[in-house]
């Protein structure tokens, strides 16, 4: 393993590019992350990374390996083998039965067109289905019910044993691109621009009692649907490639509430607004949904855009958040953000609120002896009283990672253990809080030198 010490600030790669982007100095104050651990192993681009318990995650990309590692040590746990080619897919799926102690899985899918559940304990297969017709996109577990989800170009539903429950009819070639539980045994599948609702039913725990029907087609997106966030058992949130955002209700499935113009410097006026002529779906697409209670946190084109889930509205953005695409974004338990880019980096972003001026006061004079300016004076109080009401926030860059070489795809964060990244390097890098690091040597070293002691005093 290495252990480097994080450098400052990014040297330009063309100051024309990177005008708009924020930039951070040496001095990073507010970013814990000043070691890392890099693990080696990969073949080729990493794409996914999934957590098995607080301790340990999986990953796998185009090489078609899965890896098992310990997120406090680096240490490589297991090499799992089966699939020839890429994956496609990943989902954790710890279950137990009453006759059977609690067994962490995780599932794989591949471009090879099998699936393969395996025992993260032992590093074995548990099953290998061979039995599909496409390549299966996404997967989705469905842990109230003990089943798992297979999306391709037909939805598929597997008990623990790899037994298939049921499957839709043939969609479209395109196929399934993501899947979103919803309540009442419903899931939501993204195909093409469209929504698909399907509600699973079981009348015993027979596999022939099982089924699942299609019961409504949201048609309100403009194009493909690019990513999907369940907020909470009321509310569902999609996103596409057009930079649309629409809110669902989860339980009538109507359209609540959506946001169409994330690049509009008219909407947003806070932000320095760009000369374009046009814009690309590229810098328009949205790659990543997240939320919290309150919030929708959407990866749009290079920026970072914070929804407002009550007011129905952008709270706070960086339309230049990174360099390139934004691939991922979560929210911490504070009011920090971490989001990792194309461009190779990983930022921190801190949301905060914006101290107002007080609003200006109606001047006096010849308009208002008369009593021309009272429309004025009510008109002055009623923004003041609305700018009072309504908080202003913006995210500020409070740490920048930089580590890989090529594009972040994702990254696991684990509280104090630290940040995993991945990237199409072929590296994950463990990022590590380096005084807690410090401190965890120290105690070492003391509890050595007190044994050394205490064996001494006794010889």
């Amino acid at each position: 393993m290495l252990r480097w010490l994080i450098g400052g600030g990014r040297e330009p790669q063309g100051l024309a590019e990177k005008s708009s982007v924020q930039t951070i100095g040496e001095e990073q104050i507010q970013n814990p992350y000043t070691e890392l651990l890099v693990l080696k192993g990969h073949q080729d681009i990493v794409r996914f990374l999934v957590q098995i318990d607080n301790c340990r995650f999986a990953s796998a990309g185009d090489d078609g390996i899965i890896f098992l590692w310990n997120a406090q040590t680096g240490e490589k746990l297991y090499e799992l083998h089966g699939h020839t080619h890429k994956i496609t897919a990943i989902a954790p799926f710890s279950s137990s039965d009453v006759t059977e102690a609690k067994a962490d899985l995780i599932i794989t899918a591949s471009a090879d067109r099998t699936v393969i559940v395996w025992d993260c304990t032992s590093g074995r297969q548990v099953q290998k289905v061979s039995c599909f017709h496409s390549t299966v996109k996404c997967l989705t577990v469905l842990q109230k019910l003990k089943v798992w989800l297979s999306g391709g170009s037909d939805l598929c539903v597997w008990n623990r044993k790899s037994d298939l429950l049921c499957k839709t009819s043939h969609l479209t070639d395109a196929g399934i691109s993501a899947l979103v539980e919803l309540p009442k045994n419903c899931v939501a599948a993204s195909v093409g621009k469209e929504l698909i609702i399907f509600r699973l039913s079981a009348t015993n725990h027979e596999s022939e009692g099982w089924n699942i029907v299609e019961v409504k087609r949201l048609v309100d997106h403009q194009d493909n649907i690019s990513s999907l966030v369940s907020v909470n058992d009321l509310t569902f949130v999609t996103g596409s490639h057009v930079g649309e955002l629409i809110v669902w209700d989860a339980l009538d499935w109507t359209k609540q509430a959506s946001e169409c113009n994330f690049w509009d410097s008219s909407v947003h006026p806070d932000v320095q607004p760009e000369i374009k002529l046009s814009q690309s779906p590229h810098e328009t697409s949205v790659q990543h949904l997240t939320s919290d209670k309150e919030c929708v946190f959407a990866a749009v084109g290079k920026g970072i855009y914070v929804y407002n889930l009550q007011m129905k509205r952008v709270i706070a953005c960086q339309r230049a958040a990174h360099d390139s695409s934004v691939l991922h974004i979560e929210k911490l338990s504070n009011r920090q953000l971490i989001s990792c880019s194309e461009d190779g980096s990983v930022r921190i972003w801190e949301l905060r609120e914006k101290q107002q001026l007080p609003a200006e006061p109606v001047p006096t004079g010849f308009f208002n002896m008369w009593g021309f300016g009272r429309a004025n004076k009510q008109a002055n109080q009623a923004a003041k009283k609305m700018q009072e009401n309504i908080p202003v926030y913006f995210l500020e860059l409070v740490g920048d990672l930089i580590g890989h070489s090529s594009a972040v795809q994702m990254f696991l964060y684990f509280g104090e253990l630290g940040l995993a990244t991945c990237s199409a390097d072929h590296l994950i890098i463990l990022w590590k809080d380096g005084e807690r690091e410090s401190s965890l040597r120290s105690l070492t070293l003391f509890k050595k030198l007190a044994q050394n002691g205490d064996l001494q005093l006794r010889l």
